[in-house]
């Protein structure tokens, strides 16, 4: 086992599927204790990143290290000292709350001295305590996503990886969960989430942000929101918004345009063009602006500029 102060080590870490490259030399470290976001669209590369740091993939290039393990010479010994969440739900509608985390048990090989004890706090973690004989199939989501945390944890282990646990899952159902979360990286558990939810971003120590395979950065939310965009963010309240995205595409003064919800983000450059005349300049277009402001970024903001900045200098 190797003494590395640090839970989850990455260098240069790939995976090729044929000519694809999904995972593309990704240098990460990831301390003991720490809550680590990682974050990016589907289809970034993270579960495929967070396969490998699983050893259930091997790497096509580069190495890593979980728990002092190597993910590909050491998999079973990485496996025993992990807990995994996927994406998909994994526990057994059919069965009861009890009867899973019975055989979840049985696979990472609670002793069965100690099962009654781990049980019954995956119970009260999860919020479950006297449902120990309801069906899993009749649990509304967030139930399901906390009990099959309590699962993933019966065995004590130091890393946690979840991919995407709350996908699906209601906001405050989402929230409940960030809590069981810092609860267990309190106690030392380190953890690493993925998530296309960016303001879950906002519940972690530090942040990988990822696009195409390849990481753009790391950082606290602080550090990342202090990059800049270069310019002044401006919030516009305007229809249509794919009229109006593809009008400012190419104007000189604008660094970036995207839409956010149902509104127009545009960072601008000092120049002519300016947070007073965005709506005159759309209107000579067509464009019903009816408002816009300055605004403080968030990691959304920074996350699009910093992906547009990337694929500029590695296109495809």
């Amino acid at each position: 086992m190797n003494a590395d102060p640090d839970a989850v080590v990455a260098r240069g870490l790939t995976k090729r599927f044929g000519t694809f490259t999904a995972v593309d030399g990704i240098d990460l470290s990831i301390a003991r204790g720490e809550v680590m976001g990682f974050i990016g669209p589907n289809g970034a590369g993270k579960s495929t990143t967070i396969r490998m740091f699983c050893g259930l993939i091997p790497p096509s290039a580069g190495s890593a290290l979980v728990a002092g393990f190597d993910v590909e010479r050491q998999s079973q010994q990485v496996r025993e000292h992990i807990g995994y969440m996927s994406q998909k739900f994994s526990l057994y509608g059919d069965l009861t709350v009890g009867e899973n985390l019975q055989f979840f048990g049985g696979i990472y090989r609670v002793p069965q001295q100690q099962m009654a004890e781990r049980t019954a706090f995956a119970m009260k973690m999860a919020g479950l305590e006297g449902r120990g004989d309801a069906l899993v199939a009749t649990l509304a989501g967030g139930w399901k996503q906390r009990l099959a945390l309590g699962c993933a944890i019966l065995h004590r282990p130091p890393v946690l990886f979840l991919d995407e646990p709350t996908s699906g899952v209601e906001p405050e159902a989402r929230r409940m969960f960030w809590d069981l979360i810092h609860q267990l990286a309190g106690d030392g558990v380190t953890v690493l989430v993925s998530t296309h939810y960016m303001d879950e971003a906002e519940y972690c120590n530090r942040i990988a942000l990822i696009d195409r395979g390849r990481l753009v950065a790391i950082g606290t939310p602080g550090e990342l929101r202090g990059h800049g965009l270069g310019g002044d963010l401006v919030e516009l309240d305007c229809a249509p918004l794919g009229a109006a995205l593809k009008a400012l595409d190419g104007v000189p003064g604008v660094i970036e345009a995207a839409i956010f919800g149902d509104k127009l983000h545009v960072v601008l450059a000092p120049g002519d063009l300016t947070v007073e005349s965005l709506p005159t300049f759309l209107a000579g277009r067509g464009i019903a602006a009816r408002a816009a402001q300055r605004v403080l970024p968030s990691l959304e903001d920074v996350f699009v500029r910093l992906v547009s900045q990337q694929r500029e200098e590695t296109p495809a």
